[in-house]
């Protein structure tokens, strides 16, 4: 299985051969020793740090297919550089179009994203509850809503009781994590510890539904349950619904109950807060080794890794549109 790689230290990356060489510069501006990275194993590239970087290298990385995702000092998301779309098909095209133009349609798939969410979200609620939490409350609320986002006959309508699924669902996160209040959601900038890693790890769960909807025949524009941007990957932020609950909310609670994250690796800076390298290296370890844990799948009888599962939720929504299976979200059986 290819790798994903993160590159944390400013530094230049290069070709050597028919690796990757990288060599961090200090904050001296010395140079390191160089690191390579062999091209059959890479995935993609996440860079948090300034990368120096040529044409020959970019025209390099999508000759092998490899992403790049970028993030700012504050760990915001500002763009990818992906390849030439190298599998799209305009059959694909036109019949994803038509599902999001024709109303019944979209809100047909928008509520089934919608679902899979509420049902991941609530499978969450429930393990806690049933490990000394309160949160009977939380769960009678949340399957209130999940209901009323079944009626809903509009995308506007349904992205608003969407919108209250996870205010409810993060007023929980008191009661579920030790030693860290969350308060209220907040974004650009996230006030808080807990706001800051939500935050953080919704990104890399974005980028991480993007790189996988590149490898199948879905344009990455086009969207059922948020609208379409003019600059936007919207189509990956619909699948990132279904996997944010399953994936980044369930790596958040175990680094922060289990004390493998603590103050320290945070930075307060004037109503904002983000996470220092030692938090952000912290918290993609727990990701990684969450999108490769593997399950049983029910269909397919064999395991199967998370990673793959989104990748699978793309295929779904493929046959979806191309007329030959109707959609399904996933929901966590397990």
């Amino acid at each position: 299985m290819k790798k994903t790689y993160y590159l944390f230290n400013p530094g230049r990356l290069s070709r050597k051969d028919n690796t990757l060489k990288f060599v961090a510069v200090n904050e001296k501006g010395e140079e390191q020793d160089a690191k390579y990275i062999p091209i059959e194993d890479t995935s993609d590239l996440y860079v948090f740090g300034s990368l120096d970087a040529n044409s020959a290298l970019y025209n390099f990385l999508a000759k092998n297919q490899i992403a790049v995702h970028f993030f700012d000092y504050y760990e915001h998301y500002t763009g990818s550089f992906m390849p030439k779309d190298y599998l799209l098909a305009g059959k694909m095209q036109v019949e994803q179009t038509l599902c999001y133009y024709q109303s019944h349609k979209r809100i047909e798939i928008a509520q089934k994203i919608v679902q899979g969410s509420a049902f991941n979200i609530l499978k969450n609620i429930k393990y806690y509850n049933n490990r000394d939490k309160d949160l009977d409350e939380h769960i009678s609320d949340l399957e209130t809503l999940k209901n009323k986002a079944e009626t809903c006959e509009t995308v506007p309508e349904l992205m608003g009781i969407e919108g209250n699924i996870w205010k409810r669902y993060y007023s929980s996160f008191d009661i579920i994590l030790k030693n860290f209040k969350m308060g209220q959601r907040t974004k650009q900038p996230p006030e808080n510890e807990i706001n800051t890693l939500i935050s953080f790890g919704n990104m890399i769960c974005y980028t991480t539904c993007l790189d996988a909807i590149y490898h199948t025949q879905l344009n990455p524009t086009i969207s059922f349950l948020h609208e379409p941007g003019t600059r936007r990957y919207s189509l990956a932020l619909d699948i990132a619904e279904i996997f944010k609950p399953i994936i980044v909310d369930r790596c958040i609670f175990k680094v922060i109950n289990k004390g493998e994250i603590t103050n320290k690796d945070f930075s307060i800076e004037l109503n904002s807060c983000r996470l220092k390298d030692s938090g952000r290296k912290t918290f993609l370890e727990a990701y990684k080794a969450r999108l490769e844990e593997t399950i049983k799948h029910r269909v397919l009888q064999k395991n199967v890794s998370y990673k793959h599962l989104i990748k699978l939720e793309c295929y779904k929504l493929a046959k979806h549109a191309l007329g030959i299976e109707t959609y399904e979200p996933l929901k966590i059986w397990w």
